[in-house]
């Protein structure tokens, strides 16, 4: 039979389940993304100014991987069907082919040179010289908490008139923000997954990081590093509000804690 496996159209007929396969497995895995995210597919809602950068590699790369590893496949499914062992068919060896060869090394290689490159100026602008800050803060860890410390009327870390909140972060939306990190203890991990933002606390160690939000909301904050055995329940409490409600929410602070 010409539709069969060992028929001449085994080898296409290989490639076309294949690629109904790939198709399959990614409508499933679009499917389920969006039912549990509202309309979103593969990652939560980006609240920052670098999220869409970040979100563009991210697909960049997914896309690039994704068709070679369909080809990659595809072509090994094929191999597999058509020099099949089968009777009255004596195996030949063949050295190789410079010419593919020299494709396939060549490709790849632009291909990687193309994803470093772009990658390189993404992180530049992520994680390079950060922007005039409007907001600094200092986040420091510990097991099993988040420590936060706003400055005060004078502008200044480290003084008197600082104000400290355990596991409550706010930030005022559409100003920058450099964060100050560390750890008390051990490695912890700052993340909050829709900010695409994920740096290790090192104890000696302060990291800096800053953010700009775009959209006003509560999210979460989450150790991804595991610091021992209370590690499950390291979670912060992150607000994104508007400067006024930022001020008032300092002001309040500040009068129950002096009080």
């Amino acid at each position: 039979m010409r539709g069969s496996v060992g028929g001449r159209a085994g080898p296409r007929r290989v490639v076309e389940w294949a690629a109904a396969a790939c198709v399959g497995l990614l409508a499933q895995a679009s499917a389920w993304a969006a039912g549990h995210s509202g309309l979103r597919v593969w990652l939560p809602e980006g609240v920052t100014t670098t999220a869409p950068l970040i979100d563009r590699l991210f697909y960049v790369v997914l896309s690039v991987t994704g068709v070679v590893f369909v080809l990659v496949e595809a072509t090994l499914l094929v191999f597999l069907v058509r020099y099949r062992r089968r009777p009255g068919r004596r195996a030949a060896y063949t050295h190789g082919n410079s010419l593919v060869e020299l494709v396939w090394t060549v490709i790849p290689a632009l291909l990687l040179l193309f994803l470093t490159m772009d990658s390189q100026r993404v992180w530049s602008q992520v994680r390079g010289t950060p922007p005039p800050a409007d907001v600094e803060l200092e986040v420091t860890a510990e097991q099993f908490a988040w420590n936060i410390r706003y400055a005060g009327a004078d502008g200044r870390l480290h003084t008197e008139d600082d104000l400290t909140t355990i596991n409550q972060l706010h930030l005022p939306v559409q100003r920058t923000v450099l964060i100050h990190l560390k750890s008390k203890d051990v490695i912890h991990s700052f993340f909050v997954p829709q900010f695409r933002l994920k740096q290790d606390a090192v104890p000696g160690i302060t990291g800096r990081l800053w953010v700009s939000a775009t959209t006003t909301g509560n999210f979460e904050i989450a150790c991804a590093e595991l610091c021992g055995l209370g590690h499950y329940r390291m979670r912060g409490f992150l607000t994104i509000e508007s400067l006024e409600a930022f001020q008032a929410w300092l002001a309040q602070t500040k009068a129950e804690q002096a009080g």
